[in-house]
């Protein structure tokens, strides 16, 4: 056995290589997938475990899918765990809420162990958003699913490659279930190539440092980022705090945050019951929000790790909204976590506003268009998460057309791709004018955006929460506006929709994207009249608006 080393700097070049070695893999799948919502979106992330699933380091990617791998991998070593269930080349995949998928269908987690001297010394997996896994709908959601069947192909933590051969049988099931089998399988691949970098990387660095020290590199930092984590927890303002917030459905959601020296301690145990649609979520997805929301308040700015977390209890009710039981569906998980994400965010920003801003658009405002291409006759389907205004923060206003919170570090597909891989033209993307978010500091803008659509019979699926109660505000500013898609037919006639699935689209019809405006601080009144005056020079608001609104005069 390899004699462990407690050079500081040994176990500092460990850790940057394992971080190094997972953006490398982040790079390696944007590079070779062929879904325009993973290399120019970037619907994606890339991670490494330990050899118990513990999260050693994250790649880049969606913070939401930071807290989603380990979890994975932790049920793939329950799931396999007598001799000779995995062995080196093996590649696994999981894409099920209830099997360590965490998320929903459609993002399939891909993982590979890593063996050096006979064992596995740590694992490489990455996660993506995958266009088409079957179901009932083209792009495989539907807000019309009843139960998880419906929403395509179910991958059940399982080997998709043994001893570095393809499983065929299995990777045939995986694409004859596919609108866009060629697509996926494509995909598939990217995903894999990427963990066999990762692989690769980590065993040159077990080698070249020895076993031992490589696994006592992990383990110090995670240990690190539980000082950190509790250094940071020492300094919040400790006590109770709780929150209920009426939906745009009706429903009321709660939260009971308790902070103690030690713990950060979430309770979502009295909320409503799993709804029959597709707006549910995993226990595993609710504590990933409330992992983002903790990263945020503590140290946002390093690398997070297993024990950056480890301070956090959650407290849920198996069957509610929050920790759905199988076999309810789970397609538009995204926008509960969000729910929860947010939730938590206002329920703590009064009594934290050095460090949480006013609420901001906080939907993803997943749009899924599609049909067939005019040119090529192939099946499309374009996923585009959406950006939105930010809230105004004690110091400044909020940022303009960013995206949200769950969906940060990506990217919106170019006009460009959009147009020449799929059929339809991006006619304009500016910013939202409409009223809302006004204050002292005032909550950045939100979006238009209209796509005119090339051929008949195509469709339209979508999932924006914020429709009917917008972004909220803090210390008398002005809340800000909803989200929502409409549609306008040839005929001048339109339709406005919060949630619609598979509506029928036709030649020249226009999909118009409106996101919300972010929540704005402190009063109108006492913004500062320069600002305003600049606010009506760049257009951002009219001149009779700050004059209601602020008490300008020009």
């Amino acid at each position: 056995m390899s004699k462990i080393s407690n050079d500081p700097i040994t176990l500092e070049i460990i850790q940057n290589s394992l971080q190094a070695a997972a953006d490398e893999m982040f790079a390696a799948m944007r590079k070779t997938a062929m879904s325009s919502i993973i290399y120019e979106v970037l619907d994606m992330g890339t991670g490494i475990m330990d050899a118990r699933g513990n999260l050693a380091s994250s790649g880049a990617g969606i913070p939401a899918f930071i807290g989603v791998l380990d979890k994975a991998i932790k049920v793939l070593l329950e799931k396999f765990d007598q001799p000779g269930d995995i062995e080196p080349g093996d590649v696994f995949a999981t894409n099920d809420p209830y099997y360590g998928g965490v998320t929903h269908l459609n993002d399939i987690i891909v993982a590979m162990p890593v063996f050096v001297e006979g064992r596995i010394i740590a694992w490489t997996a990455n996660i993506a958003h995958n266009s088409d896994v079957g179901g009932m709908a083209p792009g495989s959601l539907s807000g019309e699913a009843t139960e998880i069947f419906q929403e395509g192909l179910r991958l059940p933590a399982i080997k998709i490659i043994s001893k570095g051969e393809p499983i065929r049988s299995v990777m045939d099931i995986i694409k004859v279930n596919s609108r866009m089998p060629e697509v996926l399988e494509g995909d598939v691949w990217a995903a894999i190539s990427s963990t066999r970098i990762g692989v690769k990387r980590l065993e040159e660095l077990a080698r070249k440092y020895g076993v031992a020290t490589f696994e006592h590199a992990m383990v110090t930092f995670m240990d690190f980022g539980e000082k950190v984590s509790r250094t940071e927890l020492a300094k919040l303002n400790k006590g109770t705090f709780e929150l209920s917030e009426e939906q745009d459905d009706g429903a009321i959601f709660n939260v009971k945050i308790t902070i103690t020296d030690d713990e950060f301690i979430v309770d979502l145990r009295d909320n409503p019951d799993q709804v029959v649609g597709p707006v549910n979520t995993s226990r595993d997805g609710v504590m990933v929000a409330a992992q983002m929301i903790f990263k945020s308040i503590t140290d946002p700015y390093s690398a997070c790790n297993e024990g950056s977390f480890r301070p956090i209890s959650l407290l849920t009710r198996e069957g509610s909204v929050f920790h759905a039981k199988e076999p309810a569906p789970i397609g538009f998980y995204y926008e509960i976590e969000l729910r929860v994400y947010d939730l938590i965010w206002r329920c703590l920003a009064q009594s934290m506003p050095e460090r949480l801003a006013s609420g901001h658009f906080a939907s993803v405002c997943g749009t899924f268009v599609g049909g067939t291409h005019p040119d090529t006759g192939r099946q499309y389907t374009i996923i585009e998460p959406q950006i939105g205004g930010w809230g105004a923060s004690a110091s400044r206003d909020g940022n303009s057309a960013m995206f949200c919170g769950f969906h940060g570090e990506t990217y919106n597909c170019p006009a460009e791709i959009n147009e020449a891989r799929n059929g339809l033209i991006v006619d304009r993307m500016e910013l939202n004018m409409e009223p809302g978010g006004e204050g002292k500091f005032t909550g950045g803008r939100g979006i238009r955006m209209d796509y005119r659509l090339r051929s008949d019979n195509g469709f339209l699926t979508a999932g924006y929460t914020r429709s009917k109660i917008p972004a909220w505000a803090l210390d008398g500013g002005k809340q800000g506006s909803s989200n929502y898609v409409e549609v306008i037919r040839t005929d001048g006639s339109s339709e406005r929709f919060a949630f619609v699935s598979g509506l029928t689209t036709n030649k020249d019809d226009i999909i118009r994207v409106v996101t919300g405006n972010g929540g704005g601080l402190g009063d109108p009144k006492s913004r500062d009249p320069d600002a305003v005056r600049e606010d009506v020079k760049n257009g951002l608001i009219s001149e009779s608006r700050a004059k209601e609104i602020y008490g300008f005069t020009s």
